[in-house]
C-alpha cells in the first residue's frame, strides 16, 4: 500500500485517492519571469517521478500544472525590458517547457496560464465577497483571514491574534508578517489589468492556483504538490479562499520536497552558486546525472548539489549501461531459470516496497544496484543463461520507467553502423594498418562509443 507523508497532518497516510483507480493532482508551476534554477527543478522532478510511480502503480492520472505569467515579479520585469507582459512571460514560458524536455519531465495533461482563467478568478472573488470573507480598500479587495478560523492548519502557526485590516498587498512575504492578503489588485499606471465586474485591475498570486485547480479538478481533488518555500504564504492562503468559498475539503494529500543548497551552502546569486539547468549543461554535465542527482536523495530531505554528486551520479548511469550491454550480449529468447524469476520478483517487491514507502528513492536506488551486483556475480561464474540475462535486462527498464534516468539511444550512430566500424578496424589490424585502426577507434570514442579488445572479441559501449 502506498503511503505518502501529507503535509497537513504531518504523518505518513496510506494513500486512498477519492475516486478508486483515479488520481487527480495539482502541480503548482513556474512563475515565467526568469530561466527555472536547479532547486526549482528539484520540484518538478520530483513531481514526474511521482506521475510515473503512480501509473506504475496502476493509477490513472489527471495531472493539472499552471503557468503564472502574471503576478508581480512577470509585471516589474516586463515594464524594465519595455516589452508587454505577454511577450516577457511567452520567452520565459517556452525557456521552461525546453528545460522540462531536456530533464525528459513529462508535460501535464492541462497546463492552464493564469492570464487564460481571469474570469474564472473573478467569480470566485465575488463567492468570497457574497459570503462575506473580504472586503475592499482604495480599489482593491482583500481576504480576511480572521474570518477563517483554520487558518495556519498547514503551516502550524497560530494567527489568532492577526488583526483584521492589517494588509499586504506583495504576492509572497514572510510567516511573521502574516496579513489579510490580496485577491484583487487595483490598476497602478503603466501596469496591466483587466476590466471585471468586480473592478478594473489584476488578480493576486493566490486566487490564481484555487481558481485553476478547481476548474480542472474539482473542488477537492487528491495531491497538491509544491516546493517546501510555498506552504505559506501560498498554499495557506488558498487552502483559506478555496475552503471559503466552497464550505468543503480543498486538497487531500498535501505533499512538499525540501530546499536543495549547493556544495553545503544555501544557493544565492551573490555566492556565485546560483545555477540554471542550462549552466549546468554548459559545463559539460548530462541531463540524465542532473536527473539522477535530483532524485537520489529521498524528497524530504535537504540536498546537497554539488560537483562531485553529479559525476558519483554519471558513474551509477555508466554502470547501468554498461549492464544492458552486457545483458544485451549474452540474452536470448529463452525461458529464465526458476530460481533467477525469483530473483527477479523480489527484487521488483523491494523496489515497490521502497517506494510505497513515501517514495523512498534513496532505498529503490540502492534496489536496483544490488540487483545488477548479484547478476554480474552470477555473470562471473557462467551461471547467468540468456534468458536470465533477458528479464533482468527487462527488470532494469522497468526501474527506469519509473526514474527515466538512462539516456535515450544515440541517434546519430545506430549499433549496426557500429558493428561496420569494429568490422573495418578488425580488417585493418589483420593488415596491420594500425593508424586506420587507430583512426576508428578515435572516431568511435570521439561520438561517445568506446571500445574494449577481449579474448572472446571487440565490445563496446555508449559513454557521456
Amino acid at each position: 500500500m502506498l503511503k505518502l507523508y501529507n503535509s497537513l497532518t504531518n504523518t505518513e497516510e496510506e494513500f486512498q485517492p477519492l475516486e478508486e483507480g483515479v488520481v487527480r493532482f495539482y502541480t503548482c508551476g513556474p512563475t515565467v519571469y526568469d530561466y527555472a534554477h536547479v532547486g526549482n527543478f528539484r520540484t518538478f522532478t520530483f513531481q514526474d517521478l511521482l506521475r510515473r510511480y503512480l501509473r506504475y502503480r496502476n493509477y490513472r492520472v489527471k495531472h493539472v500544472m499552471n503557468i503564472t505569467d502574471v503576478d508581480d515579479k512577470t509585471i516589474q520585469n516586463a515594464r524594465k525590458q519595455g516589452v508587454s507582459l505577454k511577450e516577457y512571460t511567452a520567452k520565459y514560458t517556452e525557456a521552461f517547457l525546453e528545460d522540462s524536455r531536456t530533464l525528459r519531465i513529462e508535460p501535464p495533461d492541462i497546463m492552464p496560464r493564469a492570464t487564460d482563467h481571469i474570469p474564472e478568478m473573478v467569480r470566485l472573488i465575488r463567492t468570497l465577497e457574497e459570503k462575506g470573507f473580504t472586503y475592499r480598500k482604495d480599489g482593491s479587495i482583500y481576504f480576511s483571514i480572521s474570518r477563517f478560523r483554520e487558518y495556519g492548519k498547514l503551516s502550524k502557526a497560530d494567527f489568532s491574534g492577526a488583526k483584521s485590516g492589517a494588509r499586504v498587498d506583495a504576492d509572497k512575504y514572510d510567516k511573521e508578517n502574516a496579513r489579510d492578503f490580496v485577491l484583487w489588485k487595483a490598476p497602478k499606471e503603466g501596469e496591466d489589468f483587466w476590466d471585471t465586474e468586480i473592478g478594473p485591475g489584476r488578480p493576486g498570486w493566490h486566487i490564481e492556483c484555487s481558481a485553476m485547480s478547481m476548474k480542472y479538478l474539482g473542488e477537492t481533488f487528491d495531491i497538491h504538490c509544491g516546493g517546501a518555500d510555498l506552504v505559506f504564504p501560498h498554499h495557506e492562503n488558498e487552502i483559506a479562499q478555496s475552503e471559503c468559498a466552497t464550505g468543503k475539503q480543498f486538497v487531500r494529500y498535501w505533499i512538499h520536497p525540501e530546499f536543495l543548497i549547493v556544495e553545503g551552502e544555501k544557493m544565492s546569486k551573490s555566492l556565485g552558486n546560483f545555477h540554471t539547468l542550462r549552466d549546468l549543461l554548459t559545463r559539460g554535465h548530462s541531463p540524465e546525472s542532473i536527473r539522477y542527482l535530483l532524485l537520489s536523495v529521498h524528497y524530504r530531505k535537504q540536498l546537497n548539489f554539488t560537483a562531485d554528486g553529479l559525476k558519483q551520479a554519471q558513474a551509477s548511469i555508466q554502470r547501468l549501461e554498461d549492464f544492458l550491454v552486457r545483458t544485451n550480449e549474452i540474452a536470448k529468447p529463452e525461458d529464465p531459470s526458476e530460481d533467477f524469476r525469483e530473483e527477479v520478483r523480489k527484487a521488483r517487491e523491494q523496489f515497490i516496497e521502497a517506494m510505497d514507502n513515501d517514495l523512498n528513492t534513496s532505498a529503490a536506488l540502492a534496489v536496483l544496484f544490488e540487483f545488477v551486483r548479484a547478476c554480474y556475480q552470477q555473470d562471473s561464474r557462467n551461471a547467468l543463461t540468456g534468458g536470465d540475462a533477458r528479464i533482468a535486462a527487462e527488470f532494469v527498464h522497468e526501474v527506469d520507467n519509473v526514474f527515466n534516468i538512462l539516456p535515450p539511444k544515440s541517434e546519430e550512430l545506430l549499433d549496426a553502423e557500429i558493428s561496420e566500424q569494429i568490422e573495418a578496424r578488425q580488417a585493418a589490424r589483420l593488415r596491420r594498418d594500425f593508424a586506420e585502426a587507430d583512426r576508428i577507434r578515435d572516431g568511435l570514442a570521439s561520438k561517445g562509443i568506446q571500445l574494449e579488445d577481449t579474448r572472446d572479441g571487440v565490445r563496446w559501449k555508449r559513454i557521456h
